[in-house]
């Protein structure tokens, strides 16, 4: 049973994340002018894909619905990946302000610390060496995904997966280092747990 202090972080973390789709949302509103096209807008990014996860797993936590510890471990590990990512690659490609600059503020470095601050301290504990393979499905799942969208629709939704400009020898490179990297952070995320049980 989760105690009140790791329900109250729960909904604070699932406030944040809901709070940064909400506002990017309709930021992307204003200008898209369509609920329609907004959505499909939205859901090519992988930030907003796993603010989204956050935003159920921890709001279901913060209802004290039980979670198990493989789940909340790859939640913070996909959250943990978009922070690292934004900050490594993409911070300051664009010129944001008001709500767009909100938005990214939220998404890209809030969330994720925060998330990552929950697990350090109130996480359950019970993970297995095996849960870094079963975490990386939801990045290599959305690599393939990301990839048909972008030459169909001739806008990818990252610079480091632009094959028009990159090539796809250089794509995949990317996104095999991007693997290593993440899989060398899950197995972190493993000795930590296993370090502090």
């Amino acid at each position: 049973m989760m105690k009140g202090a790791q329900r109250i972080g729960a909904a604070v973390i699932a406030l944040t994340a809901g709070a940064g789709l909400a506002i990017q949302f309709s930021t992307t509103l204003e200008q898209m002018g369509s609920v329609g096209a907004t959505l499909w807008i939205l859901v090519r990014f992988f930030t907003v894909l796993t603010n989204m996860a956050v935003l159920l797993v921890f709001g279901k936590i913060a209802c004290g619905v039980r979670v198990t510890p493989r789940l909340i471990g790859g939640v913070t590990l996909a959250i943990l990946l978009v922070g690292v990512i934004y900050g490594l690659l993409l911070r300051g490609l664009l010129s944001l302000s008001g709500g767009a600059l909100l938005a990214d503020t939220l998404l890209h470095k809030a969330t994720p610390i925060l998330t990552a601050l929950w697990w350090t301290g109130w996480a359950p504990r019970g993970l297995s060496w095996r849960d870094p393979w079963l975490w990386a499905a939801f990045p290599a799942a959305y690599l393939p995904y990301a990839l048909v969208r972008g030459a169909l629709e001739e806008t990818y939704a990252y610079p480091f997966i632009d094959v028009a400009k990159l090539g796809l020898g250089q794509v995949l490179l990317n996104a095999v280092l991007i693997a290593i990297g993440f899989l060398m952070a899950g197995h972190l995320l493993i000795w930590i747990d296993r370090r502090f049980r």
